[in-house]
């Protein structure tokens, strides 16, 4: 029997839903219930080949599935043991270009405090008999990996639940999920009705029809993920095996029993059930149930596997495994409240939600009952996908693109080629006649750098290793200009949100830590807080009219943006309409120091300093285009924002770019914006700041106005933090050697100790400086020497004052 009504409703009984339902009981929140369509574990855990590894490229994942061992660790000791072998794991690499990453990955691990290390291929051998060390050139080993057995993982989690308190329902479908005025009120089984306040979406492969139900669209593709398991081949007296992955090979290996488990990520993936025109459409009897043996897809990976591991080909399959798992179009999961107030999404596990299963369940858990998780899952926020995602087609050749590059190394400049290009500025056919090279973010088309203006600077400095890979000479001449003469950007993809209605200024004073709400015509630079003081975004607002206001944000936070403007607006009930208005205005930027000497001939207003100061707004004309300007800058030179209807924008273009020729003017990309604001000192959120720094340690703090009347989100917060003090900040940092340029999260030493990780860093073409930034002690000031893990290598640098 199900309840008639419960705070919370989790909707699926595999290992995500038993996860959340154990961390709110372990929370407090026992008035729970967990609804499974058949039985626990019946959907994608059941066939999971368990394995988990702990280090990802990103600090909270990491975090993530190092609490996961950590619980597996202690439920083994307990009455419903999960099957937990910490064997440890082994990472080879079977390329010089591979074993940079190891190294690389190895400095990840110390700042993230896991003991990583590289191991030589005797040592491999010594740990992992059976491997052919053929092309091996280096691995890595992480003593606190290991396996378990997913299904009793699952009935572990779900007896502790029950034990405090919740309730689970096997064998009972929910058909619909009731949605008033923009807020969850019950689930409809075939039975009973439930009402409640909160539903979390874990339906794994079932999560986007779910969600569906719910009139919200969450992007994720079931796609066929197959192992085998070997016949026993090993006597019990062998020691046992670590798991092994060879991802140049595209496989992994783990022990099961006597025999092994291998599997991979082939190049040729196969989605199930969806397709470019409709979406994913499980067939409502999938359950507990495997897809047919496809082993002419398998061939790649058998073959690889019997190249690292050669026994194999002579020991016979016990079992293969072809079931489906959720991926999402970048690999990340899909968690947190969606558009609709109380409906959670915890789901696009990716074929690793066993290693994140626990970190899964308390970042939930706590996002519930706290209203927020302790850790920054920005870049997992089920509203990080925009209106592209809506086409079956876009999300089905980006999900198979992520799938069949899953074992790629992520150089930092690796771009996708599925779906391009799809979203484009206005004056795209003119930055593809002049020999842009494009880059892609949130399905933009954006101009790395121009090819024709390599000639310009031949002789330019290029980074060594990852950083000189995609580079090009155009990016210091584009940089150069900007500093020197006056440099044209198109700037369409940034996102711009409008908040306008009776309440827009109130909810805008309260969202912000600045003063936005000013006079018509002001720009205000503000964070966007958390109740915890965090940086939940990092934007300019300008007042356009009385209740009219326009946020301009980043590229790739924009739709996420969006959707915590909107829940702060539902919260405090605000009368208030807020669009994106991205796609309806373009934005150019002209900057540097002969910027108004372009612009002014151009325009009926005064751009003299009194005229137009800093951080102001105007609505004029540009030749023939009505547009608006913003004296705004993110490279740090004298210049301009201008705005204009798509419809006028390639106009506006063509006669700024005619007007600046005899300036010496040059159009620049992305490339040159990045190395410019690094010695500027500019912050880019995600990086930079995130929601777990606050604008003190960002170096921030003249953005907040604590005596702001009202308060603000967070106010208590930085009050607090104010009171204690900082115990680290943001801080600049220029290696000595210029060439060994970082990539993000390199981890800084000071005096032998780890004391931080690189946030964001690059080469500053007129400082002639590899610079870094990294959160340090309060203590290591300008002039304090410290070292930074390049690679392997500790490269010695010095904390310096801002700006560069």
């Amino acid at each position: 029997m199900v309840p008639a009504s419960a705070r919370v409703v989790v909707i699926g009984g595999g290992v995500g839903g038993a996860s959340v339902a154990y961390h709110l009981a372990q929370l407090g929140e026992n008035d729970v219930v967990v609804l499974e369509r058949a039985e626990l574990t019946s959907g994608s855990t059941f066939h999971s080949a368990g394995l988990v590894g702990q280090l990802r490229a990103d600090p909270t994942l990491t975090r993530m599935n190092t609490y996961s061992v950590e619980l597996y660790r202690e439920l083994e000791q307990g009455e419903h043991p999960v099957g937990w072998r910490e064997s440890g794991g082994i990472k080879l690499a079977s390329t010089p270009e591979r074993l940079e990453e190891i190294r690389r990955q190895i400095g990840w691990a110390r700042a993230y405090g896991l003991p990583l290390h590289e191991i030589s291929p005797a040592e491999v051998a010594e740990r992992f008999p059976l491997v052919d060390l053929d092309g091996v050139v280096g691995a890595c080993y992480l003593e606190s990996d290991g396996y378990l057995d997913p299904s009793q993982l699952c009935y572990s989690l779900a007896a502790g639940a029950r034990a405090k308190g919740v309730r689970i329902a096997q064998r009972t479908r929910v058909v619909g999920i009731d949605v008033v005025a923009g807020r969850v009120r019950g689930v409809r089984t075939e039975d009973a009705t439930i009402e409640c306040e909160v539903v979390v979406d874990c339906g794994g492969m079932f999560a986007a029809e779910i969600a569906r139900l719910a009139g919200v669209r969450v992007p994720l593709i079931p796609v066929a993920h197959q192992y085998a398991v070997t016949r026993a081949f090993r006597s019990a007296d062998d020691p046992p095996l670590p798991t092994l992955r060879d991802p140049d090979l595209l496989v992994y290996y783990r022990q099961d029993v006597d025999g092994l488990v291998v599997g991979g990520y082939e190049r040729n993936p196969a989605p199930w059930t969806a397709d470019a025109r409709t979406f994913d459409d499980v067939p409502a009897d999938f359950n507990g149930k495997l897809l047919p043996e496809d082993w002419p897809r398998f061939e790649e990976i058998a073959t690889n596997a019997q190249r690292r591991v050669p026994i194999l080909a002579d020991v016979g399959v016990r079992r293969m495994i072809n079931g489906p798992e959720a991926f999402t179009p970048d690999n990340e999961f899909c968690l947190g409240e969606t558009g609709v107030a109380g409906f959670f999404v915890a789901a696009g596990f990716c074929a690793h939600g066993i290693a994140g299963a626990g970190g899964i369940g308390r970042v939930m858990a706590e996002w519930i009952v706290d209203g927020r998780p302790s850790w920054d899952v920005s870049h997992m926020d089920v509203n990080r996908f925009g209106r592209a995602y809506e086409s079956p087609s876009y999300t089905l050749a980006r999900t198979v693109e992520n799938y069949r590059t899953y074992y790629d190394i992520p150089y930092p400049d690796r771009e996708r080629a599925a779906g391009r290009p799809l979203r484009r500025s206005p004056a795209y056919s003119w930055h593809v006649e002049h020999g842009a090279h494009f880059g892609e973010k949130a399905a933009w088309e954006r101009v790395e750098w121009y090819e024709e203006n390599s000639a310009l600077a031949p002789d330019a400095f290029r980074p060594s290793g990852w950083a000189g890979r995609q580079w090009s000479p155009a990016v210091a001449a584009e940089h150069r200009a900007t500093r020197e003469r006056v440099a044209l950007f198109d700037e369409s993809s940034f996102a711009k949100i409008e908040i306008s209605g009776p309440d827009a200024a109130e909810l805008v004073q309260w969202t912000c830590d600045n003063d936005v709400a000013r006079a018509v015509g002001d720009v205000t630079y503000t964070q966007l807080l958390n109740e915890r003081g965090g940086i939940e975004a990092d934007c300019t607002v300008t007042r356009l009219e009385e209740n009219v206001f326009l946020a301009v944000t980043g590229t790739a936070s924009g739709a996420r943006d969006l959707a915590w403007w909107r829940r702060q607006a539902r919260h405090r009930s605000a009368d208030v309409r807020i669009a994106d208005v991205t796609g309806a205005t373009a934005c150019f930027a002209l900057w540097g120091p002969r910027a108004r000497d372009v612009l002014q001939p151009l325009v009926p207003i005064d751009l003299g300093n009194d005229a137009f100061p800093f951080l102001t707004a105007r609505d004029t004309t540009v030749g023939d285009v009505p547009a608006r300007l913003q004296r705004v800058s993110f490279v740090g030179e004298l210049g301009w924002e201008m705005y204009a209807s798509t419809e006028y924008a390639a106009r506006l273009w063509e006669t700024v770019w005619a007007a600046g020729q005899p300036a010496g003017l040059v159009a620049g990309g992305y490339r040159a914006i990045e190395s410019l604001r690094l010695e500027k000192g500019y912050r880019v959120w995600g990086s930079d700041v995130t929601a777990e720094t606050t604008p003190y340690e960002a170096g921030l703090g003249f953005c907040v106005k604590a005596d702001k009347p009202g308060g603000f989100c967070g106010d208590e917060a930085l009050a607090a933090a104010r009171a204690e003090g900082a115990t680290r900040r943001l801080r600049a940092v220029v290696l000595d050697d210029p060439a060994r340029v970082v990539l993000g999260a390199e981890p800084v030493r000071w005096d032998g100790t780890i004391v931080g990780r690189v946030t964001s860093g690059g080469y500053g073409y007129t400082v002639g400086a590899s610079i870094a930034y990294a959160y340090l002690p309060v203590d290591a000031k300008p002039g304090t020497r410290v070292e930074v893990d390049v690679f392997g290598e500790w490269v010695a640098a010095t904390v310096v004052k801002e700006p560069l």
